[in-house]
């Protein structure tokens, strides 16, 4: 079992080069126009294509840590390419990206799975996966040092969300730390059939509603490959005080390449808890 895992996506979903890498995120960074909201910062929702496809979507989230220090940040996936049921974590010690490695969270490992011995210590989900391994360029570019906790869906069942959302908020009680849920929308559809699918989506991201969302993923009326990540965070940031939600941009690939007859969305959004002073009601 390897201890670091090898990054699998490099030089297709994103340069392979250190410096090409390097300066194409910071390009994509500066190009980014978000800004923050009042409040503490608690969560993102990120895309995972290509960084031709949705790297100036993640910009938008990803500049928002500029100036910010998270020392742990938890990144939930969904399994592309493997099934399993439940939820995994990788059990090396590093993911491995061409601007260097990023360790493995240990503590937070430990703890987790002492409070949920279902989560399977696994390469299932790890092994080539694109979604989380694209979110780390970014972060080793803004937050320069810090460990995460990769966690992949093998199976995005309403129970399986629920217990991840639950358990992970118990575990990271005042923690500083970032959640990021790694999801695509629509595949595949005409380009306004696909807006149309989406704008349900954004609708529920920006309701801050993660019942909404798994109650039309169920019924099947709305897609994201991420979609029960999404919902898993969603929880997790309620029940660690986050009150808001902002959309920061939302487009497809057709927006890109011009070809609208099938298309893939991009959303990313920001969860925030509300400033101390509000919270006192002042």
């Amino acid at each position: 079992m390897p201890s670091i895992r090898p990054a699998a996506v490099a030089g297709y979903f994103y340069p392979a080069h250190p410096e090409t890498l390097s300066n194409d995120v910071a390009r994509m960074l500066q190009a980014a126009h978000a800004r923050r909201e009042p409040g503490t910062l608690v969560a993102l929702i990120e895309p995972h294509a290509g960084y031709v496809y949705s790297g100036q979507a993640a910009a938008e989230g990803y500049t928002l840590l500029d100036g910010l220090t998270f020392p742990t940040v938890v990144i939930v996936g969904p399994s592309h390419r493997e099934y399993f049921r439940g939820v995994s974590v990788f059990p090396g010690e590093a993911y491995r990206t061409p601007l260097g490695d990023v360790p493995l969270a240990h503590d937070l490992r430990k703890q987790l799975l002492a409070h949920a011995p279902w989560i399977l210590v696994s390469e299932a989900g790890h092994r080539s996966e694109h979604a989380i391994e694209v979110q780390l360029p970014f972060l080793q570019q803004t937050l320069g040092s810090f460990s995460f906790l990769p966690l992949v869906l093998g199976d995005q069942r309403r129970e399986v969300c629920d217990m991840l959302g639950t358990t992970l908020a118990d575990v990271l009680q005042g923690r500083d730390v970032l959640l990021i849920a790694s999801s695509d929308l629509s595949h595949y559809h005409p380009y306004h059939e696909a807006v149309a699918l989406d704008r349900s989506v954004i609708e529920a991201v920006e309701a801050f509603d993660d019942e909404r969302l798994m109650h039309d993923l169920e019924r099947e009326v709305v897609e994201a490959c991420g979609g029960g990540p999404m919902v898993a965070v969603m929880q997790c940031a309620k029940r660690l005080g986050a009150t808001r939600s902002h959309v920061l941009t939302y487009y497809n690939s057709g927006d890109v390449t011009g070809q609208h007859d099938a298309v893939v969305g991009y959303l990313c959004a920001a969860f925030y808890r509300e400033p101390a002073d509000k919270q006192r009601g002042s």
